[in-house]
């Protein structure tokens, strides 16, 4: 089955779609107000990368004179979900190397979420957003040496994959082992800190919302809630369209629960420190590193290390006890060791969990699930429900484009906006 080439309409399209929407419209709560006369209302379930993605692109798509309010729930807060501890690892590759489906559009939709994300921080700011080092993979047998070599040809020219040997791989990360002297670098690949960068992103939607007030007639609101959705039918009479961006927590939904073609799977991430008395510093030009364990380094002594597969696993809570963390370092350790012996210098200081919602297998790989939900929710209502799910452990790559996607159709109620790749989970049996 051949990838389709798709390419998202241009705003002025979705504006059109939304005008008319406005002119054919008449469905309200307040009896005497067309929806031509009051601001739009749009709810946003969950605020990961998924929420804040459709927050922004909502804000971003509306155009001036359109009144706009935004309101998003999250019983945590920004970033309290599985989104706020992954790794961070940002490149647009499986794990052989090739690229992803449609990976150029969810690579570029990224970096511009990112530099929007970064434009928004003040200067005072302490930490990094996004650290630019580059990733580094190494080849672990000679089958994955081979393919990785080969999908290697057709790496994109904006996230490069070069192929190195142990020296040049030494000259970025003394002490790495490369079992068959062969690793793959990307350059261009980054390392996001989750929980600055979703902040950021949530600070860069204000800033939006304020400046199309300013500047237009369309009054742009945009409000945080932090409060557990128990039903999504709650919503009904209130909203124009809501969207669910909760994750694996979206099944705890009763009007989904049951109806979603997702596994769930815990991962345990861990946090170490190179003590000041041991060891030499990880060189500041050093990239992350990609193998049978990552390692994600946030400094030349600080680093995480992930990640554990817990499979149907229902525990969605970011902390893990003793136990836990013990086990996920037995797992671990051994595998980053292979790679980078220095990690016995290492120190364990802490660990984090999520809870991945994985989607179903497609000829195109693993892919989110998206589209409008009133018919698997079933009945008639005046509000169109969305679900943007099943990001799995790419939630990062594919937010930005996905998130620009669905808010697009939300503004004009045409899911035919989004790929059928990501709507025919709808016709999976459950």
């Amino acid at each position: 089955m051949a990838i389709s080439h798709w390419k998202s309409p241009p705003v002025a399209h979705n504006l059109c779609c939304y005008r008319a929407l406005h002119t054919t419209t008449t469905r309200t709560t307040s009896s005497t107000l067309s929806l031509s006369q009051r601001p739009l209302r749009y709810a946003v379930v969950g605020a990961g990368f998924a929420g804040l993605s459709v927050a922004w692109h909502l804000l971003n798509s509306s155009g001036k004179d359109l009144g706009l309010r935004i309101d998003i729930f999250d019983e945590v807060g920004i970033g309290g979900g599985a989104s706020g501890v992954s790794g961070g690892l940002l490149h647009p590759y499986s794990p052989k190397g090739k690229l992803l489906w449609q990976g150029a559009e969810c690579w570029n939709e990224c970096l511009k979420l990112l530099s929007i994300a970064e434009a928004a921080i003040p200067q005072n700011f302490n930490g990094f957003i996004v650290r630019r080092r580059g990733i580094l993979r190494p080849a672990m047998n000679l089958k994955n040496l081979l393919i990785l070599n080969d999908n290697a040809q057709n790496c994109l020219a904006s996230c490069r994959i070069e192929t190195i040997d142990q020296d040049a791989a030494q000259n970025l990360t003394p002490n790495l082992c490369l079992p068959f002297n062969s690793a793959f670098y990307m350059p261009e690949a980054v390392n996001i800190h989750p929980q600055r960068y979703l902040q950021a992103l949530f600070l860069a939607c204000e800033n939006l919302g304020k400046e199309l007030s300013n500047s237009g007639f369309g009054v742009k609101e945009l409000r945080l809630h932090k409060k557990s959705i128990h039903k999504l039918l709650d919503f009904e009479g209130e909203y124009d369209a809501v969207v669910v961006c909760l994750g694996a927590k979206a099944d705890l939904l009763p009007e989904l629960s049951g109806r979603l073609p997702l596994r769930t799977c815990r991962g345990v991430i861990t946090h170490l420190q190179l003590p000041d008395d041991m060891g030499e510093d990880y060189p500041d030009h050093g990239p992350s590193i990609l193998s049978d364990a990552w390692l994600a380094f946030q400094g030349p002594r600080s680093l995480y290390m992930g990640s554990t597969w817990e499979w149907k696993s229902r525990n969605s809570s970011p902390n893990v006890s003793a136990d836990e963390s013990s086990s996920a370092l037995q797992e671990l350790l051994p595998k980053a060791n292979v790679i980078y012996p220095a990690i016995k210098d290492w120190t364990f200081t802490g660990a984090k969990a999520g809870l991945r919602a994985m989607p179903p297998l497609t000829p195109h790989g693993s892919l989110p699930l998206l589209g409008c939900i009133n018919d698997v929710i079933g009945g008639n209502y005046a509000c169109n429900f969305w679900l943007f799910g099943g990001l799995g452990s790419r939630g990062l790559l594919y937010h930005g484009w996905l998130g620009k996607l669905i808010a697009q159709a939300m503004l004009c109620s045409n899911e035919e906006m989004i790929p059928t790749e990501l709507t025919s989970w709808k016709k999976i049996k459950q």
